[in-house]
């Protein structure tokens, strides 16, 4: 196992801020979004597994400790204890697909568009299983349907888009920053 670089934990810092940033970030439409999931999959595909894993587990920390770093100014532990908390701790299998695709397999556009979907969806997964389990516990069962409804179906147009932009991104700057890594 290599060590990390100075470069490294500077990435990953610039990382978890853009995350944090993204997440304040709230687009007023029917159903306002933030951009946490564009910069999730933007960093895993930047960074790849090893790194990009630590800076969202890193956002995650910070928000757990009650650094103000979740979407609305949210953090402590009942901000990833609650409801929604599942779809946070979900970014970390977000990052997890991705950046090991980007790592294994390059970071050709289909790649990346696949691999995003993918750790998307495994958010969703992760996420409304959390959501029902915390909504049950707290105000009584939920069905899957309503809690998809609820929590899913709102996001599933913007959070492609997301991707799809992310993707984008990650192809134009990798070479950028690859290029770099080697220069020290």
């Amino acid at each position: 196992m290599s060590r990390m670089t100075a470069r490294d934990l500077t990435f990953i810092s610039v990382s978890i801020a853009l995350i944090a940033v993204c997440s304040w970030i709230s687009v007023p439409s029917a159903i306002p979004f933030t951009l946490q999931t564009f910069a999730v999959c933007l960093i895993a595909a930047l960074l790849g597994l090893r790194p990009g894993l630590w800076a969202v587990a890193g956002y995650i920390l910070l928000g757990a400790v009650g650094v103000p770093v979740f979407s609305g100014f949210r953090g402590g532990p009942g901000a990833l204890l609650g409801v929604t908390g599942g779809y946070i701790i979900g970014f970390l299998f977000t990052a997890l697909t991705v950046g090991f695709a980007a790592d294994r397999h390059g970071r050709r556009l289909p790649v990346l568009l696949f691999s995003m979907a993918l750790g998307i969806l495994l958010c969703y997964v992760f996420g409304t299983a959390w959501f029902m389990l915390v909504y049950a516990k707290n105000t009584g069962p939920v069905s899957l349907g309503t809690a998809l409804a609820w929590c899913v179906t709102p996001y599933l147009i913007t959070d492609g888009i997301k991707l799809v932009l992310a993707a984008l991104l990650a192809r134009r700057l990798y070479p950028v920053l690859s290029k770099r890594k080697g220069g020290g």
